[in-house]
C-alpha cells in the first residue's frame, strides 16, 4: 500500500497509465489508513486495556484529524504522532506487565512462607506426639494399676496442651494468612481503580465512562450526556509546549469536577475531550451546562514550565448535549452527543469569520 505521505507528493503526471486512478486511490488509500489505526486502537485495548485504552483513545483523534482537508503537513504530523503513541504504549506496556509480574511474585512468596510455616509446625510436634507415643507404650508394661491412672492423666494433660498449642498456632496462621490475602486483595483494588482513571487529570477516563453509561442504558435510566471539546488547547500546546496543555487540561478537569454534581460522571474522553454524564432530563441537564458556562469557562494561568514565565488564556469549550431515549445504544448516544458538539463548533466558527 502506498502511504499517505507519500501519494501526496506524487507527480500527478508521472502516474503509470496503468495504474489505478489517483483521484479514486487517494480516498481508498486513507481510508484504509484510518482503518488500520481503529483496529490498532480497538486492539491494544482489548490485550491491556489500563494501557491500550489510552492509545485507542489517541488513535482514534488521529484518525478524525484526517478526516478534513489533507495537506502533506497534516499528513506528517499525523505519521509522527502515530509513532510516539505506539512507541509510549510499548514502554508503558512494558511497565504495566512488570508491576502485574512482581505482584504475582509477591503473592507466591507469600504462599510459600505459610507453607513453610505449617511446615515448621508439624514438624515440631511431631516430635512431642513421638514422646507422646513412646510413653504409653511404657505405661503398658506398669504393673502398679494406681500409678498407671496417674500417669495416664498426666499424659492426658499433656496431649491436651500439646493439642490446644496447635490450634492456637493454626489460629495465628489464619489470621496472618487471611491479612496477607485482605492486604493483597486491596492492592488488587487499589490497582483497578487506577486503571479506571485518567492518569493526566485523575478524572474517569473512557473505558470507566463507557461503562457507567451501559450501566444506565440496561437499567432503562433516564440520564443526558455531554460532549466538551476544550478550545485553544492545540494553540497552546503549539505556543507554550505540551507541559502548558497538560496544566491547562489538569485545571480544566478539576473546574469541571467542581462545577458538577456528586451524582454526575466526568470523565476525560481522550485528547482535549471531556464526557458529562447527568442523571436528569433535558431541562436539568441544560441547568448543569450553564453552570459550566458560569463555573468553568474562564481565565486560566498555565504553567509552561520550569524556567517560564506563566501564561494567561481565556478558556471555553463546544458543548454537544444529547438525551438517551429508550432503545438507543452506547454507540449512538456518543454520536449524538459528538454531532451536537461540532455543530455548536461549526457555528461559533461561522460567528467569528
Amino acid at each position: 500500500m502506498i502511504s499517505l505521505k507519500k501519494y501526496l507528493e506524487m507527480n500527478p503526471e508521472k502516474v503509470s497509465d496503468k495504474s489505478d486512478d489517483p483521484n479514486k486511490l487517494l480516498p481508498a488509500t486513507l481510508k484504509a489508513y484510518r482503518s488500520t489505526l481503529t483496529v490498532a486502537g480497538n486492539s491494544a485495548a482489548r490485550a491491556c486495556p489500563p494501557v491500550g485504552s489510552e492509545l485507542q483513545q489517541n488513535l482514534a483523534q488521529v484518525e478524525k484529524c484526517l478526516g478534513g482537508a489533507l495537506t502533506v503537513s497534516v499528513v506528517q504530523e499525523a505519521e509522527r504522532e502515530v509513532n510516539a503513541q505506539i512507541e509510549l504504549w510499548e514502554d508503558r506496556t512494558k511497565k504495566f506487565y512488570a508491576a502485574r509480574t512482581n505482584e504475582v511474585k509477591e503473592l507466591l512468596l507469600t504462599l510459600a512462607r505459610t507453607a513453610e510455616s505449617v511446615g515448621e509446625r508439624d514438624h515440631r510436634y511431631s516430635d512431642h506426639f513421638g514422646q507422646f507415643t513412646s510413653r504409653l507404650k511404657a505405661i503398658s508394661n506398669l504393673e502398679d494399676l494406681t500409678n498407671v491412672r496417674a500417669t495416664l492423666v498426666r499424659e492426658a494433660l499433656e496431649l491436651k496442651t500439646y493439642v490446644d498449642k496447635m490450634e492456637q498456632d493454626s489460629n495465628n496462621l489464619v489470621k496472618e494468612l487471611k491479612t496477607e490475602v485482605s492486604a493483597y486483595e486491596t492492592k488488587l483494588k487499589e490497582v483497578e481503580e487506577l486503571a479506571l482513571r485518567d492518569a493526566l487529570t485523575g478524572l474517569a477516563n473512557r473505558r470507566n465512562v463507557e461503562e457507567r453509561i451501559e450501566h444506565r442504558i440496561a437499567a432503562k435510566q433516564a440520564f443526558c450526556a455531554a460532549m466538551l471539546d476544550v478550545n485553544k488547547l492545540k494553540r497552546v500546546n503549539d505556543e507554550h509546549g505540551h507541559l502548558a496543555g497538560d496544566s491547562l487540561l489538569q485545571q480544566f478537569a478539576q473546574e469541571l469536577r467542581s462545577a458538577m454534581r456528586s451524582s454526575d460522571v466526568i470523565g476525560r474522553w481522550g485528547g482535549d475531550e471531556f464526557m458529562v454524564v447527568m442523571d436528569c432530563d433535558m431541562t436539568g441537564a441544560k441547568a448543569q451546562l450553564e453552570r459550566i458556562h458560569k463555573w468553568v469557562f474562564g481565565d486560566y494561568t498555565i504553567r509552561p514550565g520550569k524556567g517560564h514565565a506563566e501564561v494567561k488564556v481565556h478558556v471555553d469549550a463546544a458543548i454537544g448535549l444529547t438525551q438517551w431515549q429508550p432503545g438507543q445504544t452506547l454507540k449512538e448516544v456518543v454520536e449524538h452527543a459528538d454531532a451536537a458538539m461540532y455543530q455548536e463548533k461549526q457555528l461559533a466558527r461561522a460567528q467569528h469569520a
